[in-house]
């Protein structure tokens, strides 16, 4: 070999090592490290945190707003990106960063104006929540100023994150308001059928779970393009940036049903997947207080968990506090309202772009709301969109410091009526009571029932003011001894304040019940026994008409006859789960498909496939539901056997289903996705209190409880925990999946005053003390 040549590949080979230790030296320097001493501007006193062998931080702080500051220097520290994600997604800029992928999520954000209402609310907090939120966005501004583009390593190539504020802080409940309510997307799915059929064929496609609604709402056949084309637009989880449609679990049993005579609570809120996972676990101490649980990175508060006197979860309500109105011109730049006309409010948005010009948004406003017709046709049919969740005085950061000082499920009640977005189920408990109370703020309309795109001219639909805190469903210690929600119906159809009409499926608020009639005094490890749970209860609900179908060939026959001694259990190990949802998934898409009805965000779920096959439902067949049965039966088992093999008997579920958590944009690049993503085969599917709810074109499980807590009223430091995939948002990091398979397997752990073993020790001093 010439020896020019040997000289050049050396030297290739040399600027390779060398550009690899760089990289290697500067994701090092990325990562947050051990033993830390640092100023906080604003401190009242010292913080001592102790990190333990799973990266689980415990506060010691002076008073609550020190505890906040420490609190936002390790969200910070540990998910100082999934933070910049959130306020990006919510104030519409992440096309800045993204490029025109995530453009038309900027629109949509930009149009609805989520930063613009919590600039509104911020102004009329009260003082003690708005000192929070100072105090939190201090500690997060303290890790960045000592960090800069090392505050965590996407920052490397993409600079410094922009300092926190408190306005930012914010963004993270209206973000849950804007996708824990989705009654505006099923609006529009109804309204792209106009013209195909009736409106009662329409409404009958989402069927009303537990009352028949009041559909005083028209549709006209002219809107269906624009409102085909604006639910097309809408982001479909598991998209970037999206959410799930929401579901949860949580239960609870009275001392005279635990084995410990106190109280007992269990809750998982099912959210999608994603590494790092939404929450945070952590332990606060105060001189006479205590919090332990979930936090979110971006909010002062501990959203899910316990104080020293009460436990509490969240479970979504499902009530309807979104509606499209369709708006009438009234000449340039005029709508009409019942006093005539009126000028659109109007305003010009300015999105940056990377690579790419910026993008020019004219937003228009009616007295209802934004319009979000403009996203796709100014020039058509003008449908504007009232939402709950942006109305003026939104309390929610205010009740949710109420609800982490709550003493007794009473306090926790009153807390419930101040959190003012989302909607939800609050199940609490003290030493002595369990309580269900349903927070925020329903809006009373004065007729309809927000099914269906209502006319905007006359008023007759307007909302002529809220429900809120006693109007609203509430249970306070009940004869039963017990509660229990997943998402169904939480009050009677005559219940007096109209809640909604289109409501989830009881399936696991019924595995609940069943598995709390077992036995006369739950304990601890049973509640969490039950969290990962993976019977089906819509599975066996359906398995009987399944049953008498006829298979149109050899493998369909062969996979009926699995079925035919199985019991609805989603156990990775075995073939029937599979079976079972592609014949559910490939029956579904045939009804659809009759309807001509393309699947999309708002599509009717396994609802419609449950009516379809319960007595009376085969009209959604368009009579007998056995030869679409046995057509979809045949469908899916050939797909299976091109992937899995030809003998049913020998398929895995949790070959197919495997939970995925990965990051939403180094995981993309392929050479970074070993790095960035993990994927665990997992029981379940989206039906059981496992929650391992799928994507539309796979078997993989996007969305379920990345936390969990079992909370033990007669010594809540008995608590017991556990997140996924881990506290880190850095891949690199042990701590960013190490609590992966322990939550596969139903494993917690405690979060007791000291720690077994320390890994880490910060302490956070008052700016101009002397380290």
């Amino acid at each position: 070999m010439p020896r020019l040549l040997r000289r050049l590949i050396a030297g290739v080979l040399l600027l390779a090592v060398l550009a690899a230790g760089v990289v290697g030296g500067l994701l090092w320097w990325a990562l947050p490290g051990g033993d830390r001493t640092a100023a906080i501007p604003g401190l009242a006193a010292p913080v001592a945190i102790t990190l333990d062998e799973d990266g689980v931080a415990r506060i010691r702080a002076a008073d609550a707003a020190d505890a906040a500051a420490a609190l936002g220097f390790l969200h910070a520290r540990a998910r100082m990106f999934q933070m910049d994600l959130m306020r990006r997604g919510a104030s519409g800029t992440l096309s800045e960063l993204a490029g025109p992928a995530t453009l038309p999520l900027d629109r949509l954000m930009r149009t609805l104006g989520l930063r613009r209402s919590a600039q509104a609310d911020l102004a009329a907090l009260p003082a003690s929540t708005r000192a929070l939120l100072d105090a939190y966005a201090r500690g997060v501004n303290a890790w960045i100023a000592l960090r800069g583009r090392f505050a965590a390593p996407e920052f490397i190539a993409l600079g410094a994150p922009r300092p926190w504020t408190a306005l930012d802080c914010l963004l993270w409940a209206k973000t849950m308001g804007l996708y824990l309510s989705e009654n505006w997307r099923t609006e529009l799915a109804r309204a792209a059928l106009a013209g195909r059929m009736t409106p009662e064929a329409i409404l009958d496609l989402w069927p009303p779970g537990g009352g028949p609604g009041h559909p005083e709402a028209r549709l006209d056949p002219a809107l269906a393009p624009t409102a085909a084309r604006l639910a097309a637009l809408l982001p479909r989880f598991p998209a970037r940036f999206t959410l799930p449609r929401t579901a949860s679990n949580a239960w609870a049993v009275d001392g005279a049903h635990s084995a410990t005579g106190a109280p007992l609570l269990a809750g998982d809120p099912h959210l999608g997947f994603g590494m790092p996972g939404i929450w945070y676990l952590a332990r606060i101490d105060l001189p006479g207080a205590v919090l332990a649980g979930a936090t979110a990175p971006g909010i002062p508060f501990l959203v899910l968990g316990r104080n020293a006197h009460i436990a509490w979860s969240f479970t979504s309500t499902g009530a309807d506090v979104q509606d499209i109105f369709v708006e009438t011109p009234a000449g340039a730049g005029q709508y009409l309202t019942p006093g005539g006309p009126r000028p659109f409010l109007t305003r010009t948005e300015v999105i940056h772009v990377r690579g790419r010009p910026d993008d020019i948004l004219h937003v228009r406003e009616t007295r209802h709301g934004p319009v979000i017709s403009d996203l796709v046709d100014p020039a058509g049919p003008i449908l504007a969109v009232a939402m709950a969740n942006l109305a003026p005085g939104d309390t929610a950061a205010a009740g949710l410091e109420a609800l982490n000082q709550a003493r007794d499920v009473a306090a926790a009640g009153r807390a419930a009526a101040a959190i003012t977005s989302p909607v939800q189920n609050l199940m609490v408990a003290d030493r002595h009571r369990i309580a269900l109370f349903v927070t925020g703020r329903v809006p009373i309309r004065k007729s309809g029932d927000g099914a269906l795109p209502a006319p905007g001219a006359d008023g007759s639909h307007d909302w002529t003011g809220w429900a809120s805190g006693g109007m609203l469903p509430h249970i306070v210690a009940p004869e039963s001894g017990r509660l229990a929600n997943g998402n169904e119906r939480v009050a009677p159809a005559d219940f007096p304040v109209f809640l909604g009409r289109d409501w989830f499926a009881d399936w696991r608020a019924r595995r609940m019940r069943a598995l709390l009639d077992k036995s006369p005094r739950q304990t601890v490890a049973g509640f969490a026994a039950m969290q990962v749970d993976d019977v089906s209860v819509f599975a066996r609900d359906v398995l009987p008409r399944l049953r008498q179908v006829t298979p149109s060939d050899a493998p369909s026959r062969a996979a009926l006859g699995l079925l035919g001694g199985w019991h609805g259990a989603m156990e990775a190990a075995l073939p029937q789960p599979l079976i079972f949802n592609a014949w559910m998934r490939a029956f579904r898409a045939a009804l659809l498909a009759r309807l001509h009805l393309a699947d999309s965000a708002a599509t009717p779920g396994l609802e419609m496939v449950a009516a379809a096959l319960a007595p009376g439902g085969e009209a959604r067949c368009g009579g007998d539901c056995g030869p679409m049965l046995s057509a979809s039966l045949a469908t899916s088992m050939a797909g299976l056997a091109a992937r899995h093999g030809t003998d049913p008997a020998t398929w895995r579920w949790g070959d197919a289903h495997r939970a995925v958590f990965a990051h939403p944009f180094l995981a993309r690049i392929a050479w970074l996705r070993p790095f960035t993503e993990a994927r665990v085969e997992v029981p379940g599917d989206g039906t059981t209190l496992f929650r391992g709810d799928m994507a539309a074109f796979s078997y993989a499980a996007v969305h379920g409880a990345e936390y969990r807590g079992v909370y033990d009223l007669a010594d809540l430091n008995r608590s017991r925990f556990v997140v996924a995939p881990g506290q880190s948002g850095n891949p690199l990091r042990a701590h960013a999946w190490n609590f992966l398979q322990r939550w596969r397997e139903g494993g917690t752990l405690t979060l007791g005053p000291k720690p077994t073993h320390i890994s880490a020790s910060i302490h956070l001093v008052p700016q101009g003390t002397r380290p």
